[in-house]
Order: structure tokens, then C-alpha cells, then sequence
């Protein structure tokens, strides 16, 4: 998932990828590429404007983004 080999970093996105496909249903097939495209869309924005994050106290990233600080556990 990464330009280099960077253990990290593919871990963070197999995590992303696994809420997506778990907590979204992403991961079921889809008719037409344009369907999946707009389910990862929606699933996407919903991760990242609904659902609580532990990394960033329980807020939305959004939300943290926006006002540009955050205490991080």
C-alpha cells in the first residue's frame, strides 16, 4: 500500500481498508464500477465526518481537522 516498504504505514491502511469493507459493506461485490465508486465515496466521507476516531479522543477527524489542533492519546 506504500511507495517503500514501510511495515507502519501498510498496517494503518489494512486497518482503513478493513473498516471499510466491515463497517461500511464495502467489501461485497457491486454491479458496476460507478456502484462501487459511489459506495466508497459515501463510506468514506461517513469514516471521516461520523465515526469516532480513538487515535484523536473519540472525535471526528473532520471535526479535528477544521480546527487544526488535537490532543492525540
Amino acid at each position: 500500500m506504500t511507495e517503500e516498504d514501510h511495515c507502519a504505514q501498510n498496517a494503518m491502511a489494512e486497518r482503513v481498508n478493513g473498516i471499510l469493507k466491515q463497517e461500511y459493506g464495502i467489501g461485497f461485490g457491486f454491479k458496476t464500477k460507478a456502484l462501487a465508486r459511489s459506495a466508497l465515496r459515501e463510506a468514506v466521507h461517513l469514516y471521516n465526518t461520523r465515526r469516532l476516531h480513538t487515535a484523536v479522543n473519540y472525535q471526528v477527524p473532520e471535526g479535528v481537522h477544521s480546527r487544526g489542533t488535537v490532543e492525540l492519546n
